[in-house]
């Protein structure tokens, strides 16, 4: 089993979110895809290494009012 996080930003900035990839592969986070919801929502899905890293992140970005608006840890089967 491999455990996904699955995010989604209501608002979403490009820009900041390529500037942030180095601070979500130190999270043990690695981009799988990315998607564009047709109202403007944005999905992003990461494989995650770290699951108490991946916690801590989203935590941390929400705190600093720049984390996704919902976030869900999967586990495939």
């Amino acid at each position: 089993m491999t455990t996904q996080l699955l995010l989604r930003y209501d608002h979403f900035d490009r820009d900041a979110f390529d500037a942030e990839a180095e601070d979500r592969a130190a999270a043990g986070l690695t981009q799988l895809q990315l998607w564009r919801e047709g109202n403007g929502a944005h999905w992003a899905l990461f494989d995650v290494n770290d699951t108490d890293r991946a916690r801590a992140w989203v935590e941390k970005e929400r705190d600093l009012g720049r984390g996704p608006s919902a976030h869900h840890l999967l586990e495939t089967l």
